[in-house]
């Protein structure tokens, strides 16, 4: 099975809105943290949105607060991210993420991995 799966990524205009789904078998689904990250050609991974799924603390860089919002279904074993006010620069790769342990850190400290579903923003 699949660890993590996601779903929802278009094309869209700027200004536009998209939903994304990652939907987790239960081992992954019941780690700590849960995320959302991006990654465009010739970048790094960033961090877009991450949940502390015990303390329910959230993370969000500069570049999507107010815009962007992770939540959660637990009975459907999913985490959403609710994406608003869409721009060119939002366009990436889009991967759902999870953890154990401390949540806020690097991309690259998140042990499970999607395949990715990706978001393109035209002007």
């Amino acid at each position: 099975q699949v660890p993590l799966t996601e779903s929802g990524g278009d094309s869209v205009q700027a200004g536009g809105s998209l939903k994304l789904s990652c939907a987790a078998s239960g081992y992954y689904y019941t780690r700590t943290c849960m995320g959302w990250f991006r990654q465009a050609p010739g970048k790094e991974r960033e961090r877009v949105a991450v949940i502390n799924r015990r303390g329910g603390n959230t993370y969000y860089p500069n570049s999507v607060r107010g815009r962007f919002t992770i939540a959660q279904d637990n009975a459907k074993n999913t985490v959403y991210l609710l994406m608003n006010s869409l721009k060119p620069e939002d366009t990436a790769m889009y991967y759902c993420g999870a953890k154990d342990g401390n949540c806020d850190v690097s991309p690259y400290e998140f042990n499970y991995w999607g395949q990715g579903t990706q978001v393109t923003v035209s002007s």
